[in-house]
């Protein structure tokens, strides 16, 4: 298969070396693949975070990234509980002295349906997963970022924040252009202090959520797309990884789409 098929996903370059990391939701999808890619990229520790339901999933990522050479941790956490976030953070610090990067990934999509179908407790799940948990993040990353006068964090947003044309998921929707801009008001006040905020609009990426949402024919999807394919959660991995290194230090409050090209067309 060629570099371009396969997203040119073999390349490593230390972009995380001896960092100190954190993923939320890091048990399956998009979070488990930036959890291994910054092991690959020479993450000195990782905290891998995951709801009681996702416990093993949390811990299979967690004898990956040590298999790969990076110290991990697998720490149960409802990022939508602030006690809870503030020990996941606090855990970071007892155990390896810092955090340098934070990828604020877990969320939470629902089943589509018309506005009028869904509940008030189904919105109240949406945006508490996607926009309540990126601001308890924060509330608790940043003083630790501030204290060391760095720090990168992303925050999994999505290109569905942005221009939705599918009917059925106005909740996650509008949780995600929240979360978007609660993302960049967060950079704004962060970037003088030496942390950087920027987020990943994933889009059309093959994931468990994805197809829990009812995601339709995924090869008319994938045909409505200038690259022809669905992504692979590595390719987010990448561009996620890249926004936390150094080599972006210069990027703030960005959004990085990693669509295939939902949004140019």
């Amino acid at each position: 298969m060629s570099e371009a098929a396969t997203g040119g996903l073999n390349a490593v370059a230390n972009r995380m070396k001896d960092k100190v990391c954190l993923v939320t939701g890091g048990g399956t999808g998009i979070g488990r693949a930036t959890a291994l890619k910054m092991a690959e990229e020479g993450a000195a520790a990782i905290l891998i975070a995951g709801r009681r339901e996702a416990e093993a999933e949390i811990e299979s990522a967690a004898a990956e990234c040590q298999a790969l050479g990076a110290q991990a941790l697998a720490v149960r956490t409802d990022v939508t509980q602030e006690q809870e976030v503030e020990r996941l953070v606090r855990t970071a610090v007892d155990q390896y002295g810092r955090l340098d990067a934070a990828f604020n990934n877990a969320g939470f999509q629902e089943r589509r349906a018309g506005i009028e179908e869904q509940r008030s407790a189904v919105y109240n799940e949406v945006f508490d997963a996607n926009v309540r948990s990126v601001f308890l993040c924060l509330r608790h990353q940043l003083p630790v970022m501030f204290a060391q006068g760095a720090g990168r964090i992303v925050v999994n947003t999505s290109v569905s924040g942005i221009r939705n044309p599918n009917a059925g998921l106005s909740l996650y929707c509008a949780s995600k252009a929240a979360a978007i801009s609660l993302m960049r008001s967060a950079a704004m006040e962060a970037a003088p202090r030496g942390v950087t905020i920027n987020a990943i609009a994933p889009g059309r990426v093959v994931t468990d959520m994805m197809l829990r949402s009812g995601v339709g024919d995924m090869s008319a999807v994938a045909a409505g797309l200038p690259l022809r394919r669905m992504g692979k959660p590595e390719e987010v991995a990448e561009a996620v990884v890249w926004l936390l290194s150094d080599a972006a230090s210069y990027v703030v409050g960005h959004v990085l789409a990693a669509d295939g090209g939902f949004l140019a067309s």
